[in-house]
């Protein structure tokens, strides 16, 4: 059985390494650490006949945090919560890694939704968004006078 070895384990390569680690640490660290303050939503989206179920993992906002805009086949979800905690009196905090901060994604199905008719629904941390395709509208024949 053959075993591989990381790319970093060989000592020949090390000025190559440092420059790698060095260019990939900002790819790799925590968005937090980089400054960044959007993070992407993960999903995944399926058809089912003549709809779009798409599942979105949005854990550690409220439902009244999240927004989600529908532009003919474009959905964007949007989602955004403040760092409130409340202060008690005597109390020290040690330590905490919770921070304010927005999640979005935005992409495109490969039909117009109707919008009257999408639903969407959070529960557990996962929003589901049930999106109807728009009915085709038939063409009209003009009669030419």
């Amino acid at each position: 059985m053959t075993t591989l070895t990381p790319l970093f384990a060989y000592s020949r390569r090390a000025p190559f390494d440092a420059a790698l680690t060095g260019l990939l640490d900002g790819f790799l660290r925590a968005p937090a650490e980089r400054g960044a303050s959007v993070r992407a939503i993960p999903f995944e989206a399926s058809e089912q006949g003549d709809t779009y179920v798409v599942a979105a993992d949005v854990p550690g906002f409220r439902k009244e945090d999240i927004a989600v805009e529908i532009d003919g086949a474009r959905v964007t979800i949007t989602a955004a919560n403040k760092a409130e905690r409340p202060t008690v009196e005597g109390e020290r905090l040690l330590y905490s890694e919770r921070v304010a901060g927005r999640a979005m994604r935005s992409f495109e199905l490969g039909a117009e939704i109707d919008q009257a008719r999408a639903n969407a629904r959070y529960a557990d941390g996962v929003l589901t968004l049930t999106l109807p395709k728009k009915v085709a509208e038939t063409r009209k024949l003009l009669q030419v006078q």
